[in-house]
């Protein structure tokens, strides 16, 4: 790769904090506090999750066909770094600002009673619009709400959504189609995937346990995590992307690891580095059987033992919005002074079944770290791995 990429801000919300102070004090701190167990999704029974429990901004109102739960959350995210994005529009032009963004829920939290309606009555409630759901409306909304002319796309792609705005972004710039992007994605809770997954039995009844002989299954989150990226130098750099298919299974990866394993190596290829330059790798670890299990085989194969963690205890999975969430945690540990990582929250039952992988204990230190990679995993076989590096000044 000849030319050099840049995620020059970082806003974001999750269950974590509103805002990158409050994210980052959690983060490293290992603060499971805003996972709580949450009623109205599930049929008379609660469920573990990451819910965002502070205020949201409000939707224009010019811009009140786009309100929804899921374009608040948003805006909180884009509202933090809204004076950087301003800047880059000032100094490209409103049509070279591209606006690339991942989800895989949108609006459809909102639409929920309404569609509950109509299976009662036949009919759809006064209001009810259907584009509140529709996955362009994330990309749409950020358009309109900063006035851009140029590019807009939503990507959806399950669990691998956000991280693969970064790698489309990348592509437009070297195409010439655009000179910065607003990346990244938002995901909230909703009663469609909550019993999605519920009838999958893919959802833990208490805190998730990645990596653990006892995990099973997974908590879901929400939140919103969003860049700006461009070429302009800043402190944190885009050094390697891995993509993959595994086209194996609908819902099950590859048992054998060989779309992970590859997504990881592609992305070292890419970025010039050797398997021991990477200081930390956030795993995708969900905490379900048989993606911890793929997953521990493909990293111990490719990276031994690279410091790791799982953050989906702190967050529970944010689907769509997790890629550029993990992401995130990456940037916030690359320009940690002291070279904290983020910790491995789990009951350290170790399983004999799996690869012994090195996770990350609350408070530990690398001083040094250079570079970074995180994992991301989707329904479909569809992997990512993105790697960030600290620049040099």
């Amino acid at each position: 790769m000849t030319e050099r990429y840049y995620l020059n801000a970082l806003g974001m919300i999750n269950s974590l904090g509103s805002g990158k102070v409050a994210v980052k004090s959690h983060l490293f701190a290992g603060d499971t506090s805003g996972m709580q167990r949450q009623g109205g999704f599930l049929h008379d029974e609660t469920v573990m999750a990451g819910a965002v429990s502070c205020p949201l901004p409000a939707i224009p109102e010019e811009l009140a066909g786009y309100d929804s739960r899921n374009n608040r959350m948003l805006l909180a995210a884009l509202q933090e770094i809204e004076d950087e994005i301003r800047a880059a529009i000032d100094k490209f032009g409103p049509d070279r600002v591209a606006v690339i963004l991942g989800t895989s829920t949108s609006g459809i939290s909102d639409n929920e009673p309404g569609i509950a309606e109509k299976v009662r009555t036949g009919h759809f409630p006064e209001g009810f619009d259907y584009h509140r759901q529709d996955n362009a409306s994330l990309a749409l909304f950020a358009r309109s709400y900063f006035g851009l002319s140029g590019l807009a796309m939503t990507i959806s792609t399950a669990c691998t959504s956000s991280a693969k705005t970064l790698a489309s972004a990348r592509r437009m710039m070297a195409a010439g189609l655009c000179d910065a992007a607003i990346v990244g994605g938002a995901d909230t809770l909703c009663r469609l995937t909550m019993n999605g997954f519920a009838s999958l039995d893919l959802l833990s009844p208490v805190l998730c346990n990645p990596f653990s002989k006892n995990r099973n299954g997974i908590n879901i989150g929400e939140g919103a995590a969003v860049f700006l990226m461009s070429r302009e130098p800043s402190p944190v750099g885009l050094a390697g992307i891995g993509e993959t298919s595994d086209a194996y299974h609908m819902s099950t990866p590859d048992p054998e690891g060989l779309g992970a394993f590859t997504a990881m190596r592609d992305a070292l290829d890419q970025s010039g580095l050797a398997p021991e330059d990477i200081a930390y790798l956030n795993l995708h670890g969900t905490a379900t059987q048989l993606n911890d299990s793929v997953e521990a085989k493909a990293v111990y194969e490719l990276l031994g033992a690279v410091p790791c963690s799982s953050t989906k205890p702190l967050t529970g999975h944010t689907l769509g919005a997790a890629g550029s969430t993990e992401l995130g945690f990456l940037w916030l540990a690359l320009q940690a002074e002291e070279g904290i990582l983020p910790p491995h929250i789990w009951d350290h039952g170790v399983d004999p079944d799996l690869p012994p992988l090195n996770l990350v204990e609350t408070g530990t230190n690398v001083p040094d770290a250079r570079a970074m990679m995180t994992n991301s995993f989707a329904f479909g076989g569809n992997n990512i791995s993105v790697i960030l590096s600290k620049e040099m000044e």
